[in-house]
């Protein structure tokens, strides 16, 4: 199950940003047929013609007038233990969990799997009992369909979640390991080592975008899109250009060479260093990705006021092909 983005609603001229997917949904003759389900950020749910809430996509899911697959369909039997993990089954109650997480997540609270990552360090901070009974519950509290892949690992899926959420002496789905002292220790170390590596990509995320813009800089390009089903008009106008610069003026539609661009990307004052040690073509003119080295030089780079505005590079207008051009 996919659940897709952007779309919103506006009320009393404020956007409310959603997300949708697709449901079974009942019609009068009793046949299902394909709707779109679509909840937003202040938890109002829409179906079809039919709006309400949470609560109400409860009632509609427990009467059956939406299913989360065709009911004529037979579903897959996937295999589903520890060595061959699967997700399970897309359940009504697993479809509510997971539109309730949808409607947090857009709103900006956290989610079932937020929450179950804050448990797991809570338990790495203090490896208490309580604190592993804490992950437990945020493990289960996650969508049944989602579990697998809440650790974002496609090598060890959710199995550290799992050998951590088990009473010890337990034997693993079935076909797995009996739950040790020494698996859990295990265990422990997997989320130390993730832990570990997710703080060293945050410091250096941090000093490679240290000096970025506050707010989205005004677009470099601006697409015209316009449909004539008769044919184009004899004079189209500006609107035939495919690229617009977003600035027309102050000369920074000009392509910037290699030297200016690590300068810009430095956004520091003075004469810029046209190419250090000749860092950014040491592999010859077949190198790759120049732009790439050029940023991981600069990033270690005092920076200077104006700099974010400096690396705006904004590309010349090209007109459509076959498309004339007004003036």
């Amino acid at each position: 199950m996919m659940w897709r983005s952007p779309t919103y609603r506006l009320v009393d001229g404020e956007r409310i940003d959603g997300a949708w997917c697709h449901v079974w949904r009942r019609a009068a003759g009793g046949s299902y047929f394909v709707e779109d389900l679509v909840v937003f950020a202040d938890g109002a749910v829409r179906c079809g013609s039919t709006s309400t809430d949470l609560n109400g996509l409860r009632r509609l899911l427990e009467s059956g007038h939406i299913a989360v697959a065709d009911p004529a369909a037979t579903a897959p039997a996937g295999e589903r233990g520890w060595r061959s993990r699967a997700p399970e089954p897309l359940t009504p109650e697993g479809l509510l969990l997971d539109a309730a997480d949808q409607v947090a997540e857009l709103a900006g609270r956290p989610t079932a799997a937020d929450r179950c990552w804050a448990a797991v360090r809570g338990y790495l901070r203090d490896p208490s009992e309580a604190n592993r009974r804490a992950v437990r519950a945020a493990y289960l509290a996650v969508p049944p369909h989602r579990r697998v892949y809440v650790l974002g690992d496609m090598d060890a899926l959710d199995r550290p979640l799992r050998i951590l959420a088990a009473d010890p002496g337990t034997v693993l789905d079935g076909d797995g390991p009996l739950v040790t002292e020494e698996l859990r220790e295990s265990a422990r170390a997997y989320f130390a080592r993730t832990e570990d590596a997710l703080a060293r990509e945050r410091r250096r995320r941090a000093v490679l975008h240290a000096d970025d813009p506050e707010r989205p800089p005004p677009p470099a390009i601006v697409l015209h899109e316009t449909v004539f089903p008769r044919g184009l008009p004899e004079r189209p106008g500006t609107f035939a250009l495919r690229n617009a610069r977003a600035d027309r003026g102050g000369g920074r539609g000009l392509p910037l060479g290699r030297a200016r661009l690590l300068g810009a990307v430095r956004g520091r004052g003075g004469r810029p260093d046209p190419d250090p040690a000749g860092a950014l073509g040491a592999g010859g003119p077949g190198t790759r990705r120049p732009g790439a080295a050029a940023r991981r030089l600069a990033a270690p780079a005092p920076g200077r006021d104006g700099g974010p505005a400096a690396r705006q590079v904004h590309p010349a207008p090209r007109a459509r092909r076959g498309a004339g051009v007004d003036g």
